[in-house]
């Protein structure tokens, strides 16, 4: 097990095993969005409970729980299909996995996505929403206690999480297609509850433009490593939780996940 990575050498071996590709671009597949992940060429399929160093937690619905390596746009990808959550019990450095096995196996950006509640009120459910920056309140860093990858404790600058150069490569693919696409602040939170009212309004205080359970252990340990990342949130319903249920989450995923997989398949096309 590599000290840098925290990864399982026999994880990396099942990968390159499984297929001849050498990714470049890892993308992480949120609620109701594991559709994109169907249209990889020469896709081969590993289940995460066959990867040593994925938590083993229970499935999500809307996760389908696998690592599809293929091409997108004839560009060797990783796409995981669904992500570990801290609110499944596991620690912000586990859930952070994907990241570090990209790095591993020599991805130089990783794209993540997500389902997100809308905070501002300019934002309609089937929007999405091209991340610029974020608020980690999870109340824990899956760097903690990791040594990092040039040993001692891994104090890394955040101010360009959100590589700027890959936004715009995606505000102008989205322009191309014709596609809406914001931009705005991700606030990460613990859950699994969702929000109360009072919860939206301090996001709101505070600057978030949507809020979430994941994607930032993914981002911080993604950017420990050297990856570029470039990320994006689907909104799947209004702030507080307003006639919400996973349900409708999965629900408003299946409506944008087409308009998604053109947008990212084009965006890694132009990598």
């Amino acid at each position: 097990m590599a000290v840098s990575l925290d990864v399982p050498e026999a994880d990396i071996a099942r990968v390159r095993q499984a297929s001849p590709l050498r990714p470049r671009v890892a993308v992480v597949l949120g609620s109701g969005l594991s559709g994109l992940a169907e249209s990889a060429e020469d896709g081969v399929a590993i289940p995460y409970a066959g990867l040593d160093g994925f938590p083993r937690v229970g499935s999500v619905v809307g996760h389908a729980g696998r690592l599809v390596v293929g091409a997108l746009g004839a560009v060797p990808v990783l796409l995981f299909q669904g992500r570990a959550h801290q609110y499944q019990g596991v620690s912000a450095h586990d859930a952070a996995y994907p990241a570090r096995l990209a790095a591993g196996l020599g991805c130089e950006v990783l794209v993540v996505t997500n389902a997100a509640g809308a905070v501002v009120p300019g934002l309609s459910v089937g929007d999405l929403v091209l991340i610029s920056d974020h608020m980690n309140l999870m109340g824990t860093n899956p760097l903690t206690g990791w040594p990092g990858p040039e040993g001692g404790f891994p104090f890394i600058p955040m101010r360009d999480a959100y590589d700027p150069a890959l936004r715009a490569t995606m505000l102008d693919v989205a322009k191309g297609q014709g596609v809406k696409l914001a931009e705005g602040v991700y606030a990460a939170l613990l859950g699994p509850s969702y929000e109360t009212p009072a919860e939206v309004a301090m996001l709101a205080r505070l600057g978030a433009d949507v809020v979430g359970m994941s994607t930032v252990p993914e981002v911080i340990a993604a950017r420990a490593l050297g990856l570029r990342v470039v990320g994006m949130s689907l909104v799947t319903n209004a702030a507080a939780g307003v006639g919400l249920s996973h349900t409708e989450v999965l629900e408003a995923g299946d409506r944008a996940a087409a308009q998604l997989q053109r947008l990212v398949s084009e965006f890694i096309s132009r990598l």
